[in-house]
């Protein structure tokens, strides 16, 4: 693959991840996760909805604070989350690149 077909494919990628995020995640199960239910079942899940960067969270259980439309803040907080992580990712993937062609010269 030249450099040209790579970014294409990322960018392909990041498009249907976004798609994905904004129109199918509003339509994801209501129902709690796995650990989220046994904690539930066990008792604590309270004990970690005190942890203290919960409540800083930006996108809490996936709601956009103000948002009264659940749905639609479902879409967007999936909507930054992905941009977030793909951010991270592409900076990994920058920083991996840079020391890799230090150590080649």
């Amino acid at each position: 693959m030249n450099n040209v077909s790579i970014k294409a494919f990322v960018l392909v990628g990041l498009l249907i991840s976004l798609l994905i995020a904004i129109f199918v995640s509003p339509f994801a199960s209501s129902y709690p996760d796995g650990l989220e239910k046994v904690a539930e079942i066990k008792g604590f899940l309270e004990k970690g909805e005190e942890w203290v960067l919960w409540k800083l969270s930006l996108m809490p259980d996936y709601s956009i604070p103000g948002s009264k439309n659940e749905k639609i803040a479902t879409g967007l907080s999936g909507f930054i989350g992905t941009l977030i992580v793909f951010g991270v990712g592409y900076g990994v993937a920058r920083l991996i690149r840079s020391k890799r062609s230090q150590h080649k010269v």
